[in-house]
């Protein structure tokens, strides 16, 4: 499988999800230099490099179907990726680089799934549009910047649903 990878979504995905995280931290009076840097290579690398190439494979494994069936599936299967223990991966990220790598516990399963349960409408409209509405080069992009806003859920909700 030939992987996709471009120095343009590197770089707005490291801007992305480093500002979306920032204002979280801000929000929670938790902001560091070394926390923003941490995220910033993580959108830069790990997430700009997985995620396109997940919308790829799930275009061509839908392109053929037409209709609300392959609409749902593209939404279930992007759904599929961003499920609770992608958001326990992210907050753990989050505590190593806050310096905190010691709060790593089971708990980040618990909060991960009450986040992702408490906004399934939300995610699931918004993942809807970006695999149906957004044309395949656009789609890292949009999902990002959707993504850096729940940057701050993700932030918020490790104080809601501890």
């Amino acid at each position: 499988m030939l992987l996709h990878f471009s120095k343009r979504n590197a770089l707005q995905s490291a801007l992305i999800y480093a500002t979306g995280d920032a204002i979280a931290a801000l929000l929670l009076h938790s902001f560091s230099f070394e926390r923003m840097f941490g995220m910033a290579v993580i959108g830069g690398t790990l997430y700009s490099l997985e995620i396109p190439n997940y919308f790829h494979w799930i275009s061509t494994h839908t392109h053929l179907m037409e209709g609300m069936i392959a609409g749902v599936r593209r939404t279930l299967l992007a759904l599929l990726y961003f499920n609770p223990v992608w958001i326990a991966r992210h907050l753990a990220f989050v505590q190593i680089f806050s310096g905190q790598p010691f709060q790593l516990s089971w708990n980040l399963l618990w909060i991960s799934y009450n986040s992702f349960t408490m906004n399934i409408p939300v995610t699931v409209t918004i993942n809807y549009l970006i695999q149906n509405k957004v044309p395949l080069h656009r789609r890292f992009l949009v999902s990002s910047i959707f993504s850096g806003m729940m940057a701050v859920y993700y932030a918020m909700s490790q104080v809601w649903f501890k």
